[in-house]
């Protein structure tokens, strides 16, 4: 194959387009072109009156070394790929490994162990996905939690209600293959090259139900509404998992299991601790969602091409003179802000988008970072009883139901309760409440905040408008602990394999299931 990089081409160009560009950075005839195929689509929006695609590609042709060598354009280069391998599989216990948590990490390693003939049994607290989408809808209509099927909980984990985003900072080999298999359970082609992948929350529903269907299909023993309650262990080595499910509580014998619980199972974690297994406090962040006009975002990213383009997102940081830095994170064009929460009595947020990502609003996590020594105490669960106590106090300020308090950007600036929305309307469900944001945050926090929205601004024009709306609180940007384990990713309690966001290893969709074909790897060597 020939790499060919940095083709600008006109957003109207399409297939046809690109391949005569290709063809003249070879100096070959379209014709004399093979398969192509796109490694990389971008934006160029520097030049808000000249839009442009910017492609990198890989075309196959005969001769190609001597193509190359006499080709007149620049970024091109013979192109060798390296597919992923699963490491050869030693293990010989003849006890199935056991997933806990049906989340990317989770999905992933029982994907990749029962694909190398290593069927597993899967604990997930959650319902199936279809269940889990009726009982999330009939929350954010009504107010009425169900506390084990919800946005935190369930088939696919946290992610399914999200954008789908498929970014992440890593260069994980594993993450060809991760692509590849959403790719073959439904997932758009494109999220193999884009620049900004995303699925869609619709889509990924779809998806997800599909590498159900495949885990059954190789003979793993999925089982819903079983929740992890703890573990046996004899000689410090795992032997036996508990779990409470419909017909009450089940003991399995189990050497190996693939722990990925995500990152708002708080009772796992306390159960973890009782259990002595080895945690540590981390860092994470809290904030609020911030929505702005898609329409307003596009304009200003990408100019009067902005109709002819995706929506448009950003990506926003500053750090401030107190020390504190504030950042958007997890960012929905065309979305909505959800009701995120999977306990009574506390109000939590976050962000999705569908496919399409065609919603008038655009919606951020507006957040700033917190460490161990913000938290209450310096046990192990200090960072849990912090969210906690926060999202208490967004469900009174709320007025309960879980409608999320909100309030104005220029009313937030101005230091003042809101009375009600201006232009941009909350896209939040079950509603929300005006008010003050301030009581329901850290003082340092939301002075972070007021701070870095005018730096912000400066960056992004319009992201001070005055009409944009606050909605708090978000407090799960991950994991306040770290299961702790070794390079071979086990436990000091051998045969436990910490896994993905909730164990404190990932932050996003992809590094998650890397993580989990990861660990599915060293569970796979025996």
């Amino acid at each position: 194959m020939i790499r060919i990089g940095n083709l600008s081409l006109p957003l109207e160009a399409g297939e046809e387009g690109l391949r005569k560009r290709a063809a003249r950075a070879l100096g070959v005839r379209p014709g004399a072109l093979g398969e192509l195929e796109i490694v990389r689509q971008s934006i160029d929006a520097r030049d808000k009156h000249n839009v442009r695609y910017v492609y990198t590609v890989e075309v196959s042709m005969p001769q190609e070394g001597a193509v190359v060598r006499a080709a007149p354009g620049k970024n091109i280069t013979l192109a060798e790929r390296t597919p992923y391998v699963f490491p050869a599989v030693g293990r010989r216990s003849s006890l199935p490994p056991v997933v806990v948590g049906m989340g990317p990490a989770g999905l992933f390693a029982a994907l990749f162990l029962a694909r190398n003939g290593l069927p597993c049994v899967v604990l997930e607290r959650g319902q199936d996905v279809d269940r889990r989408t009726l009982d999330v809808g009939e929350f954010w209509a009504t107010g009425v939690l169900d506390e084990s099927s919800n946005v935190q909980f369930g088939e696919g984990g946290a992610g399914t209600f999200s954008d789908g985003k498929l970014t992440t900072g890593t260069h994980d080999p594993r993450i060809s293959a991760v692509l590849e298999a959403l790719v073959e359970a439904g997932a758009p082609a494109d999220v193999s090259y884009s620049h900004k992948p995303h699925i869609g929350t619709d889509v990924l529903r779809e998806v997800v139900k599909a590498i159900r269907k495949e885990l059954i299909s190789l003979g793993c023993d999925i089982r819903f509404g079983h929740r992890l309650t703890g573990l046996t262990v004899s000689g410090g080595a795992l032997t036996g998992v508990e779990a409470e499910g419909p017909r009450g509580r089940c003991l399995l014998a189990a050497d190996a299991l693939v722990l990925a619980p995500g990152h708002s199972a708080r009772d796992t974690f306390a159960m973890l601790r009782e259990a002595g297994v080895p945690m540590e406090r981390k860092s994470f962040a809290v904030g609020v969602r911030i929505e702005h006009s898609q329409e307003a975002v596009s304009l200003r990213q990408y100019g009067p091409a902005w109709e002819k383009l995706p929506p448009s997102d950003y990506k926003l940081a500053c750090h401030l003179p107190n020390g504190r830095s504030a950042f958007t994170f997890c960012v929905c064009p065309g979305g909505e802000v959800v009701a995120a929460a999977s306990r009574q009595g506390g109000v939590v947020t976050n962000g999705m988008s569908r496919r399409a990502r065609d919603g008038r609003n655009i919606n951020g996590g507006l957040l700033v970072g917190v460490t161990p020594e913000d938290f209450p105490g310096d046990d192990v669960l200090s960072g849990v009883r912090f969210q906690e106590g926060w999202e208490r106090a967004a469900f009174r300020l709320g007025g309960g139901g879980f409608r999320a308090p909100a309030q104005r950007v220029e009313d937030f600036l101005q230091n003042r309760p809101s009375q009600g929305p201006g232009a941009i309307l909350p896209t939040y469900r079950p509603g929300v409440t005006w008010t003050d944001l301030r009581p329901c945050l850290p003082g340092y926090v939301t002075d972070t905040l007021a701070r870095a929205i005018p730096l912000l601004d400066g960056k992004l024009r319009g992201f001070a408008a005055p009409d944009g709306v606050l909605t708090g609180v978000e407090t799960r940007s991950s994991s306040p602990v770290r299961i702790l384990r070794d390079e071979g990713c086990q436990s000091a309690v051998r045969g436990l394999f910490p896994c993905g966001e909730g164990a404190g290893y990932a932050g996003g969709i992809v590094s998650a299931a890397v993580d989990g074909i990861r660990v599915a790897e060293a569970v796979a060597r025996g």
